[in-house]
């Protein structure tokens, strides 16, 4: 509902578009000519974050895109929220933790 406001006639959005192997990915916006492929996550530790931007780099590669958003979700008290940029090969993921 948020994203229809913000691309506001300038874009359009998809949710739970399907990609490779008849996955889905969370969000897709096509907005002022790019298309901008996001995944979100609720936090579960280290290796089940990674195994999700493991996964948002292969729905970049299926869609042609370099650069990709990951939103987690944390509701561990002891982790540090903010915003990082992971590169995996080729693939730049920014990565947002709230």
């Amino acid at each position: 509902m948020y994203v229809k406001l913000i691309i506001n006639g300038t874009g359009n959005y998809y949710v739970e578009a399907a990609a490779r192997d008849l996955t889905r990915t969370d969000l897709i916006v096509d907005y002022l000519g790019g298309r901008h492929v996001i995944e979100l996550k609720i936090w579960r530790g280290n290796s089940y974050n990674e195994r999700g931007e493991k996964q948002l780099a292969e729905y970049l590669e299926y869609f042609h895109v370099d650069n990709g958003w990951m939103l987690s979700f944390c509701f561990n008290k002891n982790k540090k929220t903010g915003i990082k940029t992971i590169r995996l090969g080729d693939k730049i993921i920014v990565e947002g933790i709230v």
